[in-house]
């Protein structure tokens, strides 16, 4: 008779900062279903993976199922499968973090389960060969990727059908290729679809190994698959037809392969991740390109024969298409180091519980799922990155503290390695990063009371799939169950109106010189004309300090182009941080430098990112009067105005603009177009708020604006 060994693996994962509600969704539709009919099948043995922060929330919210868990490890049902506690790229942090991410979700599980695990989950399969040294260093022996890893290596399907090994410097680990085959069958195709490509690679020695190994959610979460997998039963055929058939098709665990069948051989795989996550990885210019590309080898009939040829991007390419996610990633850098040369030079003296806490922020930093965006929300995701900045700024303050660091500090470095210097002012209650190369911006803004980054906003860019709107559906219900990677839906109609592109990267401090007439619809459609050459431009900067307070001039010798002549114009502000309260002070000052008066419609772009737009405890308000629409998504302008507060009772923070001279106001929503798992949707980013002034410079013109945050009493 001839026989197969099948792996079955279940990565089972939710982000940090994810709604308790979506915790609860997923452990009812997905994660306690599959278990309830797992127990009923015991003959079905197969290896999960849970992230640390799942765990953590099933042993807070859901100890029953963690009773139910431990069962089923007990009986040698089920396999715990390591990895990264935090979920994170091990490739993009620093080589103590991953020991300790490793280390914790062992040393968890070893806790909870009995036994400490043989091997790991590779987060979203992202391998590069220098991690082969880590993992093996943890005391893990294997990992998963994708047969896409191998393909890229020049492997054929028939070489795939078992392990290898790899090693990195002399430390070896097993790798199991993962069938993108079975990827696209389980749960989505016929049960008897997958038995019957089992029985088409059994052999009569019965020593060839398939592997089964993706997210959890895809049984249960994933749009249509509860019904499809639950209600309809797709789940409990595939356990019986596993059971019927167990004569021949022997499930093992990952660990059981180890002892019992011999790896093919030894190997060295490129950098990669699976082939969706490197096609996301493109830039927007290629990613239509790449499809163009893969649908042409498809009519021709050689897609498969050329496929290890067929590659898209890098993974870390994220970080550079992404620059919002690039600021987070070299803010963890920069915190991670600082707090491992505290340690270094105060070994003995240090706060060890203080320590650990910051250890702690540090590693939730470092979940991957903000980091990156693919057919799930990622980066666009306020409610994923805001934990990422909040326990950055924790582990900031534990820091300021064990160093006792007080008053104002100034440095000037590339902190997000472009190859340009930032400015960086920090005092107790404020970190703010200027970009003088971008328009003298302000791009980070860490109010420190509530551990916010308040300009942790993404631009509006294009995206490859946009092309795809147009052909999108708004959302409806569907019999059919399909991969998230086949389906094209909408969450609303009309969202094709909503696809505009910025020109600069979002930020505060941004100087406009906008044509006479412009309208709030046309800056809104950034649809308008920009008359000056300052936004994004380089700006000469100077630092100085006063005492407690910390100075930050920046300037430009610019021109204006209206009517058809050039004026020259010199603009400058001059920021002032105190340490002793949270405001910046900023003082603009514009010199005509030509004879000729010129008009001006002079505006200071300013973002506030409270995540949401339309919650009724986050909204504008106004010293005196009302507003017909306070949302933050509302759009509107107020004449002769001073000023104009945002206030997020969640998040207990006021912030508040007020000019010296009476200006107009716009405001509007920063929104982008995204595609999520549920179809494309809006995402709101940020408040977006431009006191403007119509006046003719003729020499000199000043007004100073005071940008105010405190924390709201609770």
């Amino acid at each position: 008779m001839k026989k197969i060994n099948l792996v079955l693996g279940i990565h089972n994962h939710q982000p940090i900062g994810n709604f308790d509600f979506v915790f609860e969704h997923a452990h009812q539709h997905a994660y306690q279903p599959f278990l309830d009919l797992l127990e009923k099948y015991p003959r079905v043995k197969l290896t999960q993976h849970y992230s640390g922060i799942l765990l953590e929330w099933l042993l807070q919210h859901r100890p029953g199922f963690i009773r139910q868990l431990k069962r089923l490890v007990a009986s040698g049902q089920v396999e715990i499968m390591g990895g990264a506690y935090y979920e994170a790229i091990l490739s993009i942090i620093p080589d103590d973090d991953k020991a300790g991410q490793l280390n914790l979700l062992s040393k968890t599980i070893k806790k909870q389960f009995g036994e400490a695990p043989t091997g790991m989950w590779l987060a979203e399969r992202v391998w590069e060969q220098h991690l082969a040294k880590c993992i093996a260093e943890a005391g893990l022996q294997y990992t998963v990727v994708d047969d896409t890893h191998f393909k890229y290596a020049g492997f054929s399907e028939e070489e795939l059908l078992g392990y290898y090994v790899t090693e990195e410097q002399g430390n070896k680990i097993a790798m199991f290729p993962i069938s993108k085959r079975l990827r696209y069958t389980i749960p989505f195709q016929p049960v008897h679809r997958t038995i019957d490509y089992l029985r088409e690679i059994a052999t009569e020695e019965g020593n060839q190994l398939a592997v089964f190994a993706d997210d959890g959610e895809k049984f249960g979460v994933w749009p249509n698959t509860f019904d499809h997998v639950y209600t309809r039963g797709w789940l409990e055929d595939f356990f019986q037809a596993l059971s019927d058939n167990a004569d021949w098709i022997h499930l093992v665990r990952f660990k059981d392969v180890l002892k019992t069948i011999p790896p093919l051989g030894l190997t060295y795989l490129p950098n990669a991740s699976y082939a969706e996550m490197l096609h996301w990885a493109l830039p927007s210019h290629h990613f239509s390109l790449y499809e163009e590309f893969e649908r042409a080898l498809q009519e021709q009939g050689v897609r498969d024969k050329y496929e290890s040829f067929f590659k898209g991007g890098f993974w870390r390419n994220f970080l550079a298409k992404y620059p919002e996610s690039n600021k987070m990633h070299k803010k963890m850098l920069h915190v991670s180091q600082r707090a491992q040369r505290l340690e270094a030079t105060r070994s003995n003296g240090l706060n060890r519980a203080a320590f650990a806490r910051i250890r702690g922020h540090i590693f939730a930093s470092q979940c991957n799922d903000p980091y990156w965006h693919g057919i799930f929300g990622g980066v666009y995701l306020p409610v994923l990155r805001y934990p990422i900045y909040s326990n950055l700024i924790a582990a900031e303050k534990e820091l300021d503290t064990l160093e006792r660091l007080h008053g104002t500090r100034m440095r000037t470095v590339d902190y997000d390695c472009d190859g340009h210097d930032e400015v960086v002012v920090e005092t107790p209650t404020m970190n703010c990063y200027f970009k003088p190369e971008e328009g003298g911006s302000l791009v980070e803004l860490d109010f420190k009371p509530a551990n916010l980054n308040v300009l942790d906003i993404v631009s509006r860019r294009e995206e490859g799939y946009h092309a795809k709107l147009k052909h999108a559906v708004p959302q409806a219900p569907q019999d059919a169950v399909a991969s998230i990677h086949e389906t094209i839906k909408a969450k609303e109609s009309g969202l094709e109106r909503y696809l505009v592109y910025d020109r600069y990267p979002r930020a505060s401090l941004i100087d406009h010189f906008f044509a006479p007439g412009t309208t709030l619809e046309q800056v809104t459609r950034g649809s308008y004309e920009e008359v000056g050459d300052f936004v994004h431009q380089p700006y000469t900067v100077k630092t100085s300090k006063n005492g407690t307070k910390g100075i930050v001039e920046l300037s430009r010798h610019g021109n204006l182009l209206q009517g058809g002549k050039r004026h020259s114009l010199f603009l400058r502000k001059t920021i002032t941080v105190d340490f002793k309260g949270g405001m910046l002070a900023i003082d603009y000052m514009l010199r005509n430098e030509e004879q000729e008066p010129v008009p001006i419609m002079f505006g200071v772009e300013f973002n506030v990112g409270l995540q949401d737009g339309k919650a009724p405890n986050r909204y504008y308000y106004l010293d005196t009067g009302s507003m017909d629409d306070a949302t933050l998504s509302s759009m509107g302008q107020l004449c002769d105005s001073s000023a104009l507060g945002l206030r997020d009772e969640w998040l207990g923070v006021d912030i508040r603009i007020e000019t010296t001279r009476a200006a107009t106001l716009w405001r509007f929503p920063l929104e982008v177009v995204s595609l999520s798992e549920a179809g494309f949707e809006r995402i709101f980013q940020s408040s977006v708020v431009i006191p403007f002034w119509q006046v003719t410079l003729a020499k000199e013109w000043r007004v100073g604006i005071r940008h105010t945050f405190k924390t709201l009493k609770q």
